[in-house]
C-alpha cells in the first residue's frame, strides 16, 4: 500500500478551510498531505503517473459515488442518473453544497439530500411500524466512522417528522483509532527512543492495526498490536485491553451523552419518553457505548435489528422509490419532515446575529424579515448572511453575502428591505432581499470560500471523464493480460495433472509444456501493463501452437479415463472448451 497515495476521511474536509482548528489537528494523523490550495481550500495532494496532482474533497467523494455508480449499473443493467445523497445530519450549508457538487462531478443528478440518521429511521419505521397506527418517539444514535449525529422522530404510520437534531460532524470511530495511535506512538518513544509521527508508511501500518485492534476488543477483553518492521527496523509488539481502550476514549464516549441530552431539550421531550433507541453506524457496536447508552435511558432494550452499517442506505432507497415514482402504495404514502441542524440568520447593526431561521425547524420552510439602513442617504446595504447559535456573527459562520443596489435614498431607518429565506428539501438556503419602495430585488450569490465555483466544477467533470476513460482502458489491459496469465496456468496445472503424466504421450505434453514456460516467464519478465493487443497476440500464439498437441492430448484422455467424474478428464474438457473447439 502506498500511504501517501490512500486518501480516508474526506468527508471531515468536505466544505471546511484548510485553516480550520479540526482540519489542522486530522493533519498530524494522516499519511497522506493536505495542502491549502486558493481560498484556504484543503487540497489533497497526490503522486500521479509521476507528477504532483492536488484534488479537491469533493473530487475524491465524487470518484468514490462514481464507483457506486458503476456498481449499481453494473447491478441494474441500465445507465443510472440520478440518486439520493445521505450526509451527516449536522452538515452545515457549505458541506451540503459541497456535497451536491460532488454528485454533480460524478455525472449524478442529485434528487435530494437526506440526513442519515432520518434515512436510517426511514429504513426502521417502514419494516417494523408503518401498520402498527400507534405514535412513537425513536430515537437515532447514528455513530459512524468520521461524524456522530442524534435525531429525535414522531413516527406514526408512514409519517416521520424529525423533532430535533444534534450532533458533531468531527466525532467517530477515526477519533477512537486516533487516541489509540497517540498511545502507541507514545509507548514506541518511551521504549526506542524513536519518533514515527512524522513518518506516513509507520502511521499508516499503526492505524490499520489500531483499527483492527478496536474491532477485536468489541468481543474480547485484551488484544495483540503487532507491526513488524514499523520503524527503522523496529517491531511494534504490543497488546491493549478493553478497559485501556475505553479509558482513552471516555470523554469522547460521555460527549454522546451529551449530545443526547441536548437533543431531547431541543425536541423537547425526555428520556422517558423514548420509545425505541435504534443505532446506526459501525462505532455503535462499541461495548462501553451501548453501556453508556443503556444505563441514561434507564435500562432500556436497544434497538439491533437492523444493520447498523446499511440501515441509512436502506433509508435512501426508499426515498429514491419514492421520488421516482417506483414501489408500492406504502412507499409512495411516506411523508418525511426533516428540520435544518443550525440557525440562519443576518447581521444586523454592531455585529448582531439576527436569527430568521431558529436551528430544528421543519423543513422545507420559508421566512422574512424587514430591516433598514444603518445610516443617511445609503444607495446601497449588505446582506451578510450567517448560520451558527452565537449571538455575535464573528463568533458564527459567514455563509455569503451579496450587495443590494438601488434602494431608497433616504434618511437612516426609512427604507423598508425585505429579506426572505428559503430552505429547500435538500436543506440549502437561498436568500433574496428586495426594497419594496424601488423594487430594486437581489440573490444572494455565495461567494463562501468553501464552495466550488461552476468553472472549477466543469473541470472536475472534465478530469473525471478522463480519468474514467484512463480507468477503464487500464483495465481492459488488466482484463486481457489476466485471460492469458490464467489460461497458461489453467493449462500447465491440467498437463501435470499426475494421471496425465502417467498415461499420456510424453511428447505432445512437453511440447505444451515448453511453450507455456515462454508464456509464464515473459509474464514474470513483463510486470509493467502492455496493450491488449500484445496479449491478444500472445494468446493466439499459445493457443496455435498448442491445439494440435493439446488434440492428442485430449484424444488419450477420452480413451484412457472413463469415469465420467475424473479430474483429468474434467481438467482437459475444460481446456478444450476455452480453445473453442
Amino acid at each position: 500500500m502506498n500511504p501517501t497515495n490512500t486518501i480516508f476521511a474526506v468527508k471531515r474536509l468536505i466544505g471546511r478551510r484548510f485553516s480550520d482548528l479540526t482540519v489542522q489537528s486530522d493533519l498530524k494523523l494522516w499519511p497522506f498531505k493536505v495542502i491549502a490550495g486558493p481560498g484556504d481550500k484543503p487540497k489533497i495532494s497526490v503522486r500521479f503517473k509521476g507528477e504532483d496532482r492536488s484534488f479537491a474533497p469533493e473530487e475524491i467523494s465524487s470518484m468514490v459515488l462514481m464507483k457506486m455508480k458503476e456498481t449499481a449499473e453494473s447491478y441494474a443493467g441500465s445507465t443510472i442518473k440520478n440518486a439520493v445523497v445521505t450526509v451527516p445530519a449536522y452538515f452545515n450549508d457549505a458541506q451540503r453544497q459541497a456535497t451536491k457538487d460532488a454528485g454533480r462531478i460524478a455525472g449524478l443528478n442529485v434528487m435530494r439530500i437526506l440526513d442519515e440518521p432520518t434515512a436510517a429511521a426511514l429504513a426502521y419505521g417502514f419494516g417494523k411500524e408503518r401498520n402498527s397506527g400507534i405514535q412513537k418517539k425513536v430515537l437515532v444514535f447514528d455513530l459512524g466512522g468520521g461524524t456522530f449525529d442524534v435525531s429525535v422522530l414522531a413516527m406514526n404510520g408512514g409519517v416521520f417528522e424529525v423533532k430535533a437534531i444534534a450532533g458533531d460532524t468531527h466525532l467517530g470511530g477515526e477519533d477512537f483509532d486516533n487516541q489509540m495511535v497517540k498511545h502507541f506512538i507514545d509507548e514506541f518513544r518511551r521504549k526506542n527512543g524513536k519518533d514515527i509521527s512524522g513518518n506516513p508508511r509507520a502511521l499508516s501500518r499503526l492505524r490499520i492495526a489500531c483499527e483492527r485492534a478496536k474491532r477485536m476488543l468489541s468481543t474480547t477483553a485484551c488484544t495483540t498490536v503487532e507491526v513488524d518492521c514499523l520503524f527503522e527496523g523496529i517491531d511494534l509488539d504490543s497488546s491493549i485491553t478493553k478497559a485501556r481502550f475505553e479509558e482513552l476514549n471516555v470523554a469522547l464516549f460521555r460527549s454522546c451523552l451529551e449530545t443526547v441530552k441536548r437533543c431531547l431539550q431541543d425536541a423537547g421531550t425526555t428520556k422517558e419518553s423514548i420509545d425505541v433507541v435504534v443505532l446506526v453506524g459501525g462505532s455503535t457496536r462499541i461495548p462501553k457505548v451501548q453501556q453508556l447508552l443503556q444505563d441514561y435511558f434507564n435500562g432500556k432494550e436497544l434497538c439491533k435489528g437492523i444493520n447498523p452499517d446499511e440501515a441509512v442506505a436502506y433509508g435512501a432507497t426508499l426515498q429514491a422509490a419514492k421520488l421516482s415514482g417506483q414501489g408500492d402504495k406504502g412507499i409512495q404514502s411516506l411523508v418525511l419532515v426533516d428540520v435544518t441542524p443550525l440557525s440562519l440568520g443576518i447581521e444586523t447593526e454592531r455585529d448582531t446575529f439576527t436569527v430568521l431561521i431558529p436551528r430544528n425547524t421543519p423543513i422545507p420552510v420559508k421566512k422574512y424579515r424587514i430591516v433598514t439602513t444603518a445610516g443617511d442617504f445609503q444607495s446601497a446595504v449588505t446582506i451578510k448572511v450567517f448560520e451558527g447559535e452565537r449571538a455575535r456573527t464573528k463568533d458564527n459562520n459567514l455563509l455569503g453575502q451579496f450587495e443590494l443596489d438601488g434602494i431608497l435614498c433616504a434618511l437612516r431607518g426609512v427604507p423598508k428591505i425585505k429579506v426572505c429565506f428559503e430552505i429547500n428539501a435538500d436543506g440549502i438556503l437561498h436568500v433574496t432581499a428586495e426594497d419594496a419602495s424601488t423594487s430594486a430585488k437581489q440573490h444572494m450569490t455565495l461567494i463562501n470560500v468553501d464552495r466550488l465555483t461552476t468553472e472549477e466544477i466543469e473541470c472536475m467533470i472534465e478530469d473525471a471523464e478522463r480519468f474514467k476513460a484512463e480507468d477503464e482502458a487500464q483495465m481492459r489491459k488488466i482484463h486481457a493480460r489476466n485471460k492469458l496469465e490464467n489460461f497458461a496456468y489453467a493449462l500447465r496445472n491440467a498437463v501435470k495433472e499426475k494421471k496425465i503424466i502417467k498415461s499420456v504421450i510424453s511428447e505432445h505434453r512437453r511440447y505444451v509444456e515448453d511453450a507455456l514456460k515462454v508464456v509464464i516467464t515473459w509474464l514474470m519478465n513483463n510486470k509493467e501493463l502492455h496493450s491488449e493487443h500484445v496479449y491478444e497476440i500472445k494468446m493466439e500464439e499459445l493457443k496455435r501452437e498448442c491445439f494440435p498437441h493439446i488434440s492428442k492430448i485430449y484424444q488419450e484422455c477420452l480413451a484412457n479415463f472413463k469415469d465420467e467424474d475424473d479430474i483429468a478428464k474434467i481438467c482437459m474438457e475444460y481446456i478444450m472448451l476455452t480453445l473453442n473447439v
